[in-house]
């Protein structure tokens, strides 16, 4: 019988041994699977650590708990990298804006049959702020049904790349929308990029720019040494700016304001230049056209006073260098308002432009000719040695315009200049004082009978002064009654009698004293007071002629003299109507004298309002008739009544040929017209008795009678008898009675 205790000692050595044995084993099998294990560790965390390095970040997402689990960091460990991750819900990672569009990229991933997960979002940068990320994953777990229990994959930060991305498209589109055109060339200056404006402006299109040299451009306006030199500072300074003609593809030229720009990449050993074109053609041509109206008069393109004033400020300084003089000539048309009211502005404007140009060619493209406004003009002549050199300019002007200046309608008009002229050193040191003395001049020239020049002294001041108290007096004259009327009687020879009597202003200051009328009217004409004046002269003379008539002059006439002024600015027809109705004048008693001047300027649009006054009852007479511009052919069609003969071609009769043949000659048209015929300043018997053998219907003059005031003048027609005829006034020529 076996003892049981010798059975159990070697079945607990084989058992121990056995366990050993696995224990060994196991130790084995843990220490290999711990090794495996700790092998994938690595490998993992290697992938994870490659991961990290390309910014891309793991992430794993439990669907059925919305858990998501993330590598968030790598942390120093016994040198090596360790893994730090964080498990959280997904939703409260994800911007809330971008949940729903996260749960579409999920719904999207169950049903694909990859498993693909791809989405941009919005997340949390663990810094109080959002990034933006682009998700990318897949499925790696599904349950035994299919489902989807895990995704898995990586995650990318592209905020700045996406930043990048907007900048460049808010960049390329700035580009395209720009009215600047943009061209990118290389260092050789071909064309990489153009936008659409640069297309627009050149006419190309892009196929026809692109690889091709900037040459294609370049106007013939600029040498290639220009084109080198832009290169050469481009290359060297990284930019340039400038102007330059460039062509387009239809050859039209246009100017460019050009600014190029450098750009290196280092990287690739690259040079890029920008240019920046745009079109300033119209800029341009509007910058001198705006130049041109500050210095150039637009009517006549002469210089205007500003570009005058420089001028002759300039050669001021020139003579004074060289010990020279400078002559300032100012000129002012005679009579052109006249002109201009009667023939219309179209019509002066033609006037100012001709005589422009004969000006001009009288003195010269050396000399400075300027408009300063109206009918004024300046010369400036320089390199003067002697004050009669600019005399002798001013002679030669003034013959200059005795040819009829041509208009554009070929018709011809005569006017003459009055030209005031003042000298620097002589006169004044500065512009303004020389124009300041030639102005002055030239009014004295006017004064002196026009169509003459004046040259400046000291004197002229005195006379300036006067006249500007005379205009200041002028304008009180009518409030303090210092106007009054005259009246000089007329003649008929065939009837010899007085038939009628001219009405003439007169002016007494008591300040001033007489005051001539080629003082006063011109004055009265420029400031607009002949309206107001000459309607009281047109009622003061009705109110006279009533009076006489209540003495018995039933007959007897009255002339009254018409400005321009009042014909062409005022109702002169309804003033005249309103007159005769107020004073009760029969309307074939009143005559208006209006100069040839007047009339004919512009007979045709004056023949239509002369007939209101026709239509009135009212005669009409042209006085000092013969000194006009105008062909006398206009006569027929205007409603004249009666002809005044100037006193010029009364003065030389009987013994002057050339005044007895116009005389001869205007009495004979103006009967053969149907019209009353009067000699204005008869002083003589010879000249009344010449005016009588050429059937002259009236005479007036100082051979009759001097002007007389109203109770003189009825006197004296009351008292005229044909046998008592008087003498001339004047001892300067005696006359005997026949």
């Amino acid at each position: 019988m076996i003892d049981s205790s010798q059975l159990v000692v070697p079945g607990a050595a084989a058992l121990f041994a056995m366990l050993i044995l696995l224990i060994v084993l196991v130790v084995r099998r843990r220490r290999s699977d711990h090794a495996f294990t700790r092998a994938l560790d690595e490998r993992g965390e290697r992938l994870a650590l490659a991961l990290w390095a390309t910014g891309e970040r793991y992430w794993d997402y439990h669907l059925p708990s919305g858990a998501l689990r993330r590598l968030i960091g790598v942390a120093q460990r016994g040198g090596t990298g360790g893994l730090i991750e964080d498990t959280l819900q997904a939703a409260a990672l994800i911007h809330p804006d971008d949940l729903t569009a996260a749960r579409q990229a999920l719904a999207a991933c169950v049903e694909d049959p990859a498993g693909r997960y791809n989405a941009v979002l919005r997340v949390a940068d663990g810094e109080g702020g959002w990034c933006w990320v682009r998700v990318r994953g897949r499925v790696i777990e599904r349950d035994g049904g299919g489902a989807v229990v895990r995704i898995a994959g990586t995650a990318l930060n592209v905020t700045a790349t996406r930043e990048a991305e907007r900048e460049r498209q808010i960049a390329a589109e700035v580009l395209r929308s720009m009215s600047e055109a943009v061209a990118v060339v290389d260092a050789e200056f071909r064309f990489v990029s153009v936008n659409p404006a640069f297309l627009r402006m050149t006419g190309y299109a892009e196929s026809d720019v692109i690889g091709r040299t900037a040459d294609m451009l370049d106007s013939d306006q600029h040498d290639t040494a220009l084109q080198a030199q832009i290169r050469l500072q481009a290359a060297d300074e990284g930019r340039w700016s400038g102007e330059l003609w460039q062509r387009r593809k239809d050859g039209d030229e246009f100017l460019a304001a050009v600014e190029l720009r450098t750009v290196h990449d280092p990287e690739l050993d690259t040079r890029l230049h920008v240019a920046v074109l745009n079109d300033i053609t119209q800029h341009k041509r509007t910058e001198q056209e705006l130049r041109y109206l500050a210095n150039f008069d637009t009517l006549t393109s002469l210089p205007n006073r500003s570009l005058m004033s420089e001028r002759l400020s300039r050669a001021i300084i020139r003579a004074h260098r060289q010990d020279r003089r400078v002559a300032v000539l100012f000129l002012d048309l005679d009579r052109f308002k006249d002109v201009n009211d009667s023939l219309g502005h179209a019509a002066g404007d033609r006037i100012l432009r001709a005589a422009a140009v004969r000006l001009q060619q009288t003195v010269g493209a050396q000399h400075t000719v300027a408009r300063l406004g109206g009918d004024e003009f300046t010369v400036i002549i320089e390199d003067l040695e002697h004050a009669s050199d600019a005399e002798r300019v001013a002679r030669e002007i003034i013959n200059a315009f005795e040819a009829p200046l041509m208009l554009d309608d070929r018709r011809e008009i005569t006017i003459s200049p009055s030209i005031g002229i003042s000298l620097y050193p002589d006169h004044a040191q500065v512009p303004t004082a020389l124009l300041k003395h030639a102005d002055t001049a030239m009014y004295q020239a006017k004064a002196a009978g026009r169509r003459t020049f004046m040259r400046y002294d000291d004197n002229m001041d005195i006379a300036v002064r006067q006249r500007a108290t005379l205009s200041g007096a002028l304008r009180k004259v009518l409030d303090r009654g210092e106007l009054r009327l005259v009246f000089q009687p007329r003649l008929s020879l065939a009837a010899s009698r007085i038939t009628g009597v001219e009405a003439l202003l007169r002016w007494y200051s008591p300040e001033h004293g007489d005051i001539p009328p080629n003082d006063f009217i011109p004055l009265a004409e420029e400031s607009g007071l002949i309206l107001e004046i000459g309607e009281w002269v047109l009622r003061e003379a009705c109110l006279v002629l009533g009076r006489w008539r209540q003495h018995g002059l039933d007959a007897m006439t009255v002339s009254v003299n018409v400005s321009v002024l009042q014909l062409l600015r005022g109702d002169l027809p309804g003033v005249v109507a309103r007159v005769l109705e107020d004073t009760g004048l029969p309307p074939h008693l009143l005559e208006l004298e209006l100069t040839e001047s007047v009339l004919m300027a512009n007979a045709e649009q004056t023949a239509a309002k002369l007939q209101a006054f026709r239509a009135l009852g009212v005669s009409l007479a042209i006085d000092d008739f013969g000194t006009g511009y105008s062909s006398l052919a206009y006569l027929k069609r205007l409603p004249i009544t009666t002809l005044k003969i100037d006193k010029a071609f009364v003065d030389g009769l009987p013994h002057d040929a050339e005044d007895a043949a116009i005389t001869s000659t205007v009495i004979a048209m103006g009967h053969s017209l149907g019209l009353n015929v009067v000699a204005e300043g008869v002083e003589a018997a010879s000249q009344m008795r010449f005016l009588a053998d050429k059937g002259c219907d009236e005479i007036q003059g100082f051979w009759i009678a001097q002007p007389m005031d109203a109770l003189q003048c009825l006197a004296f027609i009351r008292n005229w008898r044909p046998e008592h005829l008087p003498r001339p006034p004047a001892p300067a020529r005696a006359v005997t009675l026949p």
